[in-house]
């Protein structure tokens, strides 16, 4: 199987969904990244299906659940005296990036026969949750930090999914749902709902690698740069594997530089990225306004610390105070995205005098999901 433990290389079970290793807790991640193969795109299929020959063994049980997701715009803007492209992942079904893994995470779990799970999100992968999950048919509750967002909040309920509202930082939303999908002792294991969980579940990373798939074909080349927020760091993580895959399939020379950005309150990449393992302790779950990327510990950092490593991308912080000035740079410019989103700019800012062009800005998120606490 293409799916196994990272722990203790167990092969993800046939029956059953589990978000972790049943041997030993482990994370589940792809031991073979599916391969891209351009003669085996589908232009008949809707949206980002078009690629499902590129998410591996997983496709040949789904039928898709979509809302449309992914070709997402390219625009091309002005950035401190260079033109870079921004891909407007906010205009995705739900106004985020989150629907690309979702579609392919949902369809999974449906071809399954789950009839009913759980997630937990700071927003928007439970707003994208919820509305999929409407789509199959799938009874839905979504763990959220009761400070969340407004209008994220409204959005799950609006699609019908049970909302679990939780006091305290985020990690506190990840120990409930834990909690919640965890069976009683004496309890059979189908007597719970599934975990659909965006940051265990290695299911939505074929759907993220599609956003690489696109800007290759947007772009008629790979990328020299990519920017884009991360807390979990699936879209992060799914991009560089599926430039990989376009490398592996003869297409481009080289995976594009990834740079990563990160609230400065809650930098744990960064951090560990610049000082090393030792400093783990000094990483804080402070507040920040981008509160989509507020995640002390990342379940894959290990992975995203190599990327570093190897030289082929880095992370960088941006503080507070510049995140909705960059916000509003970005509308100036006719996008308009959420805080978490917008820390881009200042990174660009940062850093875009030694990045290799073009450079392209992932847009993750819609301004219409961000409503600012009332004093």
């Amino acid at each position: 199987m293409e799916i196994s433990c990272t722990n203790c290389g167990r092969p993800y079970p046939e029956e059953g969904t589990p978000y972790k290793c049943p041997k030993c807790g482990g994370l589940f991640d792809w031991k073979s990244w599916p391969e891209f193969d351009p003669a085996q795109v589908d232009s008949s299929q809707p949206g980002l299906w078009r690629y499902r020959h590129a998410f591996g063994a997983i496709s040949l049980r789904l039928a898709p659940v979509t809302l449309g997701e992914g070709l997402t715009p390219l625009i091309w803007a002005q950035a401190f005296g260079r033109q870079a492209a921004f891909k407007c992942e906010f205009l995705n079904p739900t106004g985020s990036f989150k629907d690309r893994g979702m579609s392919v995470l949902v369809s999974y779990l449906k071809s399954k026969g789950v009839t009913a799970a759980l997630e937990d999100s700071s927003g928007n992968a439970g707003a994208s949750f919820a509305a999929y999950a409407a789509r199959a048919g799938m009874d839905a509750g979504v763990y959220v930090p009761a400070a969340a967002s407004g209008p994220k909040l409204r959005q799950i309920e609006f699609h019908g999914a049970q909302m679990h509202p939780i006091e305290g930082p985020r990690s506190d939303v990840s120990r409930a749902v834990e909690r919640a999908v965890t069976p009683a002792k004496d309890a059979a294991p189908d007597s719970v709902p599934a975990y659909a969980s965006h940051a265990w579940m290695p299911h939505n990373l074929p759907g993220y690698a599609t956003a690489a798939y696109e800007l290759y074909e947007q772009l008629g080349s790979a990328p020299g740069t990519v920017i884009c927020p991360v807390g979990q760091g699936g879209l992060f993580l799914g991009l560089q594997r599926g430039f990989q895959a376009l490398q592996r399939a003869g297409l481009i020379r080289q995976v594009p530089y990834l740079l990563g950005v990160q609230a400065r309150a809650c930098a744990p990449l960064w951090v560990l990225s610049t000082a090393g393992s030792a400093a783990l302790g000094f990483v804080t779950e402070g507040q920040t306004i981008a509160e989509g990327i507020r995640i002390r510990m990342p379940l894959r950092a290990g992975a995203l610390l190599k990327i570093a490593e190897s030289g082929q991308g880095e992370f960088v912080p941006v503080d507070e105070n510049d995140i909705l000035p960059g916000r509003d740079q970005l509308a100036r410019r006719g996008l308009y995205v959420e805080p978490t989103s917008a820390v881009v700019w200042n990174a660009l800012e940062q850093k875009i005098s030694g990045l290799p062009d073009p450079v392209v800005v992932m847009l993750t998120g819609s301004g219409f999901k961000y409503q600012p606490k009332q004093s």
